[in-house]
């Protein structure tokens, strides 16, 4: 598919061509880089289940738009939204997604739930993903610029079933984690206990 044929202005008040020259100033390259394969990469799953392409695609474009902030930008968000203090505790891995869709919604003018709610999850995952965040939360993982042991598989398997990549990655991600001694953010263990142990 085309993405310039995409009409990624009718959620947005910029155009694709004009995301992607804000993107690239907001960026560095290899991180500007790996967001145009993870529109593509969703769009190619949205086209396979039969999802939206425009908002698959417009979601992976601008899932990292506030990657790169200052930690200050965030925090700031963090207490003027009133958001769960408890976020202050952890770093910009989880902030450019939970925090940042309000950056990305003030910033590009996207006011769609469906696209606000991709970029906000595809860190954490939630158990309330309806398919456009689970396509960006899997597009995001399985990308072709991530090598990482698993990734081959996790491939594989949301090709075949995109709720099963959900599970697969949420799955994947907390073992690892929990594996390096790294802090797990709670919502993402909610999204562990109601997606994979169906609790």
């Amino acid at each position: 598919m085309n993405k310039e044929k995409l009409d990624y202005q009718k959620y947005s008040k910029y155009n694709r061509d004009q995301i992607v020259a804000k993107l690239k100033d907001t960026l560095k390259d290899k991180r500007f880089q790996h967001c145009l394969r993870v529109e593509d990469t969703a769009i190619d799953l949205a086209k396979r289940f039969d999802v939206d392409p425009t908002l698959a695609g417009l979601s992976g474009l601008v899932h990292d738009y506030a990657k790169q902030r200052p930690d200050s930008e965030f925090i700031d968000i963090i207490k003027s939204h009133h958001l769960n203090p408890e976020l202050l505790n952890y770093g910009r891995s989880i902030w450019h997604g939970y925090v940042g869709y309000l950056i990305v919604e003030s910033e590009l003018g996207i006011h769609d739930n469906r696209i606000l709610n991709a970029i906000k999850y595809h860190t954490i995952g939630s158990p309330y993903m309806d398919k456009i965040a689970q396509i960006t939360y899997m597009a995001d993982y399985i990308e072709p610029g991530r090598e990482f042991d698993g990734v081959d598989e996790a491939r594989k398997i949301t090709r075949q079933n995109l709720w099963d990549g959900v599970k697969y990655q949420t799955k994947s991600t907390i073992s690892y984690l929990a594996n390096n001694g790294k802090a797990i953010y709670p919502g993402a263990i909610s999204t562990f206990n109601v997606i994979v142990a169906g609790k």
